[in-house]
């Protein structure tokens, strides 16, 4: 069987054409094809970490949450600790008949300075100033110490005492106090 030359051009052609089809076919289709899937792998492989991290962020949540019941009831107590209003106006009152029964007589509160606590939020830290001009040793010992059991809030900072020369058994003290508050 002989070819002539028109057939032979169509065969040629026909070849010539199943060459652009394949050529195509691995250029346009396949070939992004498979782009796309390398750069999926390669972002998967690098969401991997993140993945990893949301999930320790996802337990810690849960953590926090499982504890959420026994923080709002610690912030519960904490909220019935604190009178309502200004610290100026109830702290310094507290305070005096606090140390009147202990068998102190005179107590002199004043506000050195403000500061937001970083470690509760919607809290401050009042610091304060007391003076207490006329003390025995031995009641204002057992005082402050009735004062650190009784009052939880409250954390002193100080205690300066000074003897008295005139009465040697009275002595002149001087506390720096802080008082947690709302804000």
């Amino acid at each position: 069987m002989k070819l002539n030359k028109d057939q032979t051009q169509k065969i040629a052609l026909g070849v010539l054409m199943m060459l652009g089809v394949i050529y195509s076919y691995f250029d346009f289709l396949l070939l992004p094809i498979q782009k796309g899937c390398n750069v999926a792998i390669n972002n998967t492989s690098g969401l991997e970490p993140q993945i990893e991290a949301a999930k320790g962020q996802i337990a810690k949540t849960q953590t926090i949450e499982t504890q959420s019941p026994a923080a709002l009831h610690i912030v519960k107590q904490v909220d019935a600790m604190i009178p309502e209003g200004a610290p100026v106006a109830w702290f310094p009152p507290k305070l005096s008949d606090f140390f009147k029964k202990n068998g102190i007589d005179k107590v002199t509160a004043r506000v050195n300075n403000e500061v937001q606590d970083k470690d509760y939020v919607g809290y401050r830290r009042v610091n304060w100033g007391v003076e207490l001009p006329r003390v025995d040793f031995i009641s204002f010992a057992a005082a402050i110490s009735d004062l650190e059991n009784e009052e939880p809030l409250l954390e002193i900072q100080s205690i300066d005492i000074e003897a008295g020369r005139d009465e040697a058994q009275k002595q002149r003290a001087t506390l720096i106090l802080n008082n947690l508050v709302r804000q």
